[in-house]
């Protein structure tokens, strides 16, 4: 029962609450001088399907819930990020759950209309990026895991690529993760990417005013590109 939603919750409260009524109006009609015997069956057939008929429901709530994926869609969106979707969505539904497409969105590089599935990712390519100029629609979709970030950044083992956050793709809560860079920083970072293309070096990031030499020595051990 905990590993349900409110939803079905709700749902399976009223079915038990109805058939408690069915019961107790069957019990007494049962009782009831004018009652016949055959009454009594139709009762308890009108019981029965209305069981039926609640079970059903039940059931279609549980699937039309399971029936979701989740996708991770990044670039010239309005919310980076993932994004919970209905089975059978495509990138469209995915840019509208993101908050809509960046004004630099590179849309002749994307096919809206391609139908997604479980743990994608999507990158929604900005026109100031020269390197996407070769690429076709269905470089932007990708089942690739990518980057890990770590779950341990305080721990003393050697960095790997693996470990580090990939300052051309991170999102605005993984910049933050970084030492050192907050909220406003992020967003620079952010805004520097979509006007000017992906950073070619991790030493380019120092191009974001607001991180010098001293801040950069802070992350770069935390960063790729």
């Amino acid at each position: 029962m905990d590993n349900l939603s409110s939803n079905q919750k709700t749902f399976i409260l009223v079915f038990f609450i109805i058939l408690i009524i069915l019961l107790v109006f069957t019990f007494l009609n049962f009782h009831s001088e004018d009652n016949s015997s055959d009454n009594f069956e139709d009762l308890m057939i009108n019981t029965s399907n209305t069981q039926d008929i609640i079970e059903n429901n039940i059931e279609n709530i549980v699937t039309a819930e399971s029936e979701k994926i989740i996708v991770y869609i990044i670039g010239s969106v309005q919310n980076p990020g993932i994004v919970e979707l209905k089975v059978d969505s495509r990138v469209s539904d995915a840019v509208e759950a993101s908050g809509g497409l960046l004004e630099d969105a590179d849309v002749s590089k994307i096919n809206l209309a391609y139908k997604l599935e479980d743990g994608q990712k999507i990158t929604i390519p900005s026109i100031n990026d020269k390197t996407n100029e070769n690429l076709s629609y269905e470089d932007f979709i990708s089942d690739d895991p990518g980057n890990i970030i770590s779950q341990n950044p305080s721990s003393n083992t050697s960095t790997s690529n693996t470990t580090k956050i990939n300052i051309n793709t991170a999102t605005q809560t993984q910049l933050e993760s970084l030492p050192g860079i907050g909220p406003s920083t992020a967003s620079k970072i952010i805004s520097y990417r979509n006007e000017n293309g992906k950073f070619k070096s991790i030493e380019d990031i120092k191009n974001v005013s607001g991180i010098g030499d001293s801040k950069f020595l802070n992350i770069k051990e935390n960063i790729c590109v």
